[in-house]
């Protein structure tokens, strides 16, 4: 049996087999839960399960691509101001294949909301590019990108996405909210080609892009540029993509980049049907946040049933409406997390925004995401302040791992622990399983295999009662346990 090594915020506390074993499988369970666990490799033994759950190793669907985060300005500038073993603590906690072992990062193009203060790559009012520079980005972002690429190697995938052309290219002439005036669709076009080619000089090549970020809009708080769907078609198909082939540039590009729900269906019907966008787009990109519980099964499945060989991509989530809870692990189990929609969202959304618990929201949706064809989950900000910035826009939300630099110090969140759950052990190239079983209520679980064979099961039981459960693969069953308001992930593979 293949186990990796774990490097935790603490030491491991390694015990017995996690499960009954019997037969030719062995199983790893590692847990976190409510009680105090933490990346736990937990000893406890399970009798006869009372729910059986069968996978099916001769059905599988869809590619996973990998997990990841993003390397604002915010959170790029946090960990240059850390102590340098606390930097590298934090990059390597992510980056390394002994612990998160993320393999995609989102950049930002030009400045966003976590930003230290709105910028842009060229001069206000430059037609050619003459003044183009990434210099805003090289006293941060791009020091942080490159300790990441040497920790994580040459399977990091970075992704670009713009929040707002400059200025002087929109029809607002601002910086929030307003439309690219459509005689500036070829220069933003160049502008994303002249983006990868200076970070390619840097030695971090740019894998994809977004072609922009909340396309709808975020009511013009903070950097942002609408697109109707049909605009958007309109720049991929006669802009962006002319002009990352002259150039010979091989960037691949998603549509939409924002939540899931009705609009995304309505985005996908409009461009994935159009056959010139369709052939030129890699996947659609989406966010969670139109409720705090509901993963939105219906339209990424449309979405991908429209087009069953164009990815789909989680490119962004985050706890928002929140400053960071500090050095208290028991509130990210707790529920008492509000979001945006809880104050704002129009009353008779307001049921999709109710308080919720921190880290069942994210194993949640990573699980409902992964059983709805979603190949890749990207996260938010790497690392955030106590306060829940820097952000210009005073946008605070929290991070997995929050940094106070005053102090030198930094704090492991349970999220992290949550995303670690999967980002380590579901590889690149793993693909999912059918299972079948009658679930109980308040459990949730999904299965892949990884390409060297390995099964893996992460399981969230936010009922509050321990649950037994069978897993049968083929002929043989493993039992296994799993106590109220924790989350395991279960390796199963041939016993050495």
């Amino acid at each position: 049996m293949k186990i990796k090594n774990l490097l935790s915020l603490a030491a491991l506390l390694i015990g017995a087999s996690a499960c009954q074993q019997e037969g030719e499988l062995g199983m790893q369970v590692i847990q976190s839960s409510a009680s105090g666990d933490r990346l736990k490799e937990v000893p406890t033994k399970s009798q006869n399960g009372d729910y059986l759950i069968q996978i099916d190793t001769s059905i599988s669907y869809q590619e996973i691509e990998g997990f990841g985060g993003a390397i604002t300005e915010s959170s790029a500038h946090l960990l240059q101001h850390l102590p340098v073993e606390k930097q590298q603590e934090v990059l390597a906690a992510y980056f390394s294949d002994s612990a998160a072992a993320y393999n995609i990062v989102r950049l930002h193009i030009n400045s966003c909301d976590f930003s230290l203060s709105k910028y842009a790559y060229v001069d206000s009012g430059d037609t050619n590019l003459s003044s183009f520079s990434i210099a805003p980005d090289k006293d941060d972002i791009i020091p942080i990108a490159k300790k990441a690429l040497a920790l994580a190697g040459e399977d990091l995938r970075f992704f670009a996405s713009p929040w707002t052309a400059p200025p002087y290219m929109k029809d607002n002439q601002d910086w929030y909210g307003g439309k690219l005036l459509p005689a500036y669709y070829d220069l933003w076009a160049r502008y994303f080609v002249k983006y990868a080619q200076s970070y390619e000089k840097e030695g971090l090549p740019i894998w994809g892009f977004t072609v922009e970020n909340e396309p709808l809009g975020n009511d013009a708080n903070w950097e942002s540029m609408h697109f109707t769907p049909s605009e958007m078609a309109s720049f991929i198909s006669n802009n962006l993509v002319p002009q990352l082939a002259a150039a010979e540039m091989p960037q691949k590009i998603f549509i939409y980049d924002q939540n899931r729900g009705e609009e995304l269906e309505e985005w996908a019907d409009l461009m994935i049907k159009d056959p010139q966008v369709r052939e030129s787009v890699y996947g659609t990109a989406v966010h969670w946040y139109t409720s705090t519980f509901k993963w939105f099964p219906e339209s990424l499945q449309h979405t991908h049933q429209l087009a069953p060989e164009k990815k789909i991509w989680n490119t962004e989530a985050c706890v928002d409406a929140e400053v960071p809870h500090w050095q208290d692990d028991a509130w990210y189990w707790k529920k008492e997390a509000t979001d945006w929609g809880y104050t704002w969202a129009k009353e008779e959304d307001k049921p999709d925004h109710p308080k919720y618990v921190p880290v069942y929201r994210y194993a949640r949706d990573i699980i409902g995401c992964l059983n709805n064809q979603v190949s890749a989950w990207v996260d938010w900000n790497i690392v955030l302040d106590r306060e829940g910035g820097p952000n210009h826009a005073s946008n605070w939300c929290v991070a997995p791992v929050i940094a106070d630099t005053t102090a030198g110090e930094v704090y492991f969140t349970p999220l992290y622990d949550a995303l670690r759950h999967f980002s380590h052990f579901i590889e690149r190239g793993a693909q999912r399983l059918e299972f079948n079983g009658e679930l109980p209520e308040g459990l949730h679980l999904t299965v892949v295999q990884n390409p060297n064979g390995e099964i893996v099961i992460p399981v969230l039981n936010t009922s509050e009662e321990s649950l037994s459960l069978t897993y049968q693969i083929g002929a043989e069953k493993l039992q296994c346990q799993i106590p109220s308001a924790a989350l395991q992930t279960i390796v199963i593979s041939p016993k050495d």
